[in-house]
């Protein structure tokens, strides 16, 4: 919005200083303190609403230590967060831009999914909430229309160099979108440039870094690419909304945890966005180049100031829980953002803490019905592969601290984020 309004006032009255929201890292910086004033200032007024109105975490007895202190603690702050991220992105951002209604979709439906959970378990007094069968089937929703508006979308398009004895198009399923673009270099090479519609994803640690769905796809004959492709991408990219956001939901399970896990996360996927969407760092770094992808910096800001400013009153001992309203949320932003960035490999990387906390969960689940089925019940109660899941549940019986858990957690999530943005130079 804003963005519209200072554009008209620079061309129209000439306004003076108006043209500093040209700049996507001003509207960034912006989208973060915004983000920080909502959640900080205006969180303090919503968790003494959620007192008033009592309500409070319904805590599921499980014999950890300190668990019976958080009874009565304020939940459904996940609506705060989803504020924090909402009201700068649309005073800041293009909000005409086909990624930015993509991630203004996720945050939108998956909070709302989150808050039905939440609401089930707080007023209705069910301790299940939302049955898992229609959460799985809310995360599919949202995966065909991202999936859709992903493969299908005009907008959504990568820049590749028109080279000589090389074909620009890989297979049937790509199109050239718009007019090709020059540049001219420092020697006075001209090099020509064509946005392409198509489904790939980036390799990483490998130089050539693009692999086409298409060629995925083709293993079911060359035949059926046209639509084949579609198929297999939408169900890929619900698979990872699906998986990444029970992660998230996952890992939501200690004082400032999933909360503090996000931000880095954010962060790492934010300066993705950054650069592939600049084509001088996407050159240098052998990158994707993804045209009016730096858009994101700024929605990615919101996010990661709303995290923040959440983290002042949601770390040990929270004054506040984000419920599902805002692990859901926070899940699904990561994962859409990872599938608009084309890193979806690399999600193993920077979304690990979310990973093992997933893997934890099936592994425990899975050598429990083998050890029932091979030596009885009782065995199997009494000898399970963690002595409790998610994995920082484990480390809690261990009689780690729940601080010491969150901190140690937190420094692995800043490693792996490390890791993944190293990963465009290792290549």
């Amino acid at each position: 919005m804003l963005y519209n309004l200072f554009t008209y006032l620079r061309e129209v009255f000439g306004l003076s200083g108006a043209g500093v929201f040209q700049f996507i890292t001003f509207r960034a910086s912006m989208a973060i303190l915004l983000s920080l004033v909502i959640t900080m200032i205006y969180g303090k007024k919503v968790i003494k609403f959620l007192q008033k109105k009592q309500i409070g975490e319904t805590i599921r007895e499980l014999g950890l230590e300190g668990q019976t202190s958080k009874k009565g603690t304020p939940t459904m702050g996940g609506l705060v967060i989803i504020a924090g991220i909402l009201i700068p992105t649309l005073l800041f951002a293009r909000v005409g831009n086909v990624y930015i209604i993509m991630m203004l979709i996720s945050t939108v439906w998956l909070g709302i999914i989150g808050f039905l959970d939440d609401y089930i378990k707080v007023f209705k007094k069910n301790k299940e909430g939302l049955k898992g069968k229609f959460k799985v089937i809310g995360q599919l929703g949202l995966g065909v229309i991202i999936g859709s508006m992903m493969y299908f979308n005009s907008h959504v398009v990568s820049t590749r160099e028109v080279v000589d004895g090389r074909p620009t198009l890989y297979n049937s399923t790509e199109k050239i979108v718009g007019e090709p673009s020059f540049r001219t270099e420092n020697d006075g090479r001209v090099r020509k440039y064509v946005k392409v519609q198509s489904a790939v994803t980036s390799v990483p640690f490998n130089k050539n870094h693009e692999i086409s769905f298409a060629k995925i796809a083709s293993v079911f004959g060359d035949k059926n690419i046209n639509w084949t492709t579609p198929l297999l991408y939408i169900v890929f990219v619900t698979f990872i909304i699906i998986a990444v956001s029970n992660g998230a939901n996952m890992t939501d399970g200690l004082d400032g945890l999933a909360t503090g896990v996000s931000a880095i996360i954010g962060v790492c996927v934010g300066i993705f966005a950054y650069l592939s969407g600049n084509y001088v760092f996407a050159e240098y770094l052998n990158i994707m180049h993804i045209p009016n992808l730096g858009e994101l910096s700024i929605f990615m800001g919101a996010f990661v100031g709303a995290c923040i400013g959440f983290l002042w009153y949601n770390t040990y001992p929270a004054q506040v829980f984000m419920g599902d309203t805002g692990s859901l949320a926070l899940g699904g932003i990561i994962a859409c953002m990872a599938i608009i960035i084309r890193k979806e490999l690399l999600i193993p990387i920077f979304c690990g803490i979310f990973l093992v906390e997933n893997l934890s969960v099936l592994m425990q689940t899975g050598y429990f019905k083998y050890q029932k089925r091979k030596r009885g019940v009782e065995y199997a109660r009494e000898n399970r592969l963690f002595k409790m899941a998610p994995l920082h549940h484990h480390y809690q019986k261990l009689g780690y601290h729940e601080t010491k858990i969150v901190t140690r957690f937190w420094i692995v999530g800043i490693l792996l984020a490390v890791l993944s943005i190293v990963s465009m130079k290792l290549q």
